[in-house]
């Protein structure tokens, strides 16, 4: 039976994704497949437009589904050369194959009606992608990997490639909602959902104490938060004093490298 969207399910997602933290240790991994889906936002772009589809949805679906092989079929990384074999079994219906990439997403897509949906929100494309893989994990009590993983939010329990749930078992592939997170975090895409003071305290993290005359683009990028914050300080990507106590004035936390930090 289909999950409904509900305004309690959307408050569900939003709390979850707030309160979602990336696994430290995770960061390297997580940075290198948002770096590679932004690589290809123009060929995502090409296939979300006309559908009225955000290009990031389908970068993480490409990902999640394709490991961002474009020789593979979007709607579950069958490779191109045939129709597909897994769940969605036979598409695209429409041609012959060797099928190109952006056919096959656009069959995908349409396949799974998401260019039907008007609410591309955050909760919105959480539910999609939920869906897309299934919503097998509520009745385990535990939150999707396919979401979660690498995330604070999920820490064990999966589907084996048998369809087997194990409950010992551990996701190593990155959570579609740990993308999203890290493209929000990393200003890539629109971050309204994010609070702003969570928004400065993560990126905040990221930039070094600096007295010098190195220009950073973090610290630019901290520095256009803090005003929207209402602190008022000079947006030059030169992290010193002023920028460290601004800083310090939302999270209570100096700059790291400066000696007022203990």
């Amino acid at each position: 039976m289909p999950l409904p969207f509900t305004p309690e399910l959307a408050a569900e997602y939003e709390q979850l994704f707030k309160n979602a933290v990336i696994n430290p240790k995770s960061y390297p991994e997580v940075d290198k497949l948002v770096d590679k889906i932004v690589a290809y936002k123009s060929t995502y772009e090409e296939v979300g437009q006309p559908l009225n589809i955000p290009w990031y949805f389908i970068g993480v679906i490409h990902c999640m589904e394709g490991g961002l092989n474009f020789k593979t079929h979007l709607h579950n990384g069958d490779p191109l050369t045939a129709r597909t074999v897994q769940v969605p079994a036979g598409r695209p219906v429409a041609g012959d194959p060797p099928f190109t990439w952006k056919d096959s997403a656009s069959d995908a897509l349409v396949y799974e009606k998401f260019d039907k949906k008007k609410d591309w929100s955050l909760a919105g494309m959480l539910y999609n992608l939920e869906c897309y893989n299934g919503i097998g994990y509520r009745s385990k009590k535990i939150n999707s990997p396919y979401l979660w993983s690498y995330s604070s939010n999920y820490t064990m329990g999966k589907y084996g490639s048998d369809g087997q749930y194990d409950p010992q078992l551990v996701s190593k592939q990155c959570g579609g909602a740990v993308l999203l997170r890290r493209m929000f975090e990393r200003q890539i895409v629109p971050n309204e959902e994010i609070d702003l003071n969570t928004q400065i305290k993560t990126l905040g993290e990221t930039v070094k104490y600096n007295m010098g005359s190195v220009v950073a683009d973090n610290a630019l990028q901290l520095q256009k938060l803090l005003n929207a914050a209402g602190r008022v300080i000079r947006v030059d990507g030169l992290s010193g004093k002023n920028t460290s106590e601004a800083y310090f004035a939302v999270t209570g936390k100096y700059l790291n490298g400066d000696p007022r930090r203990v």
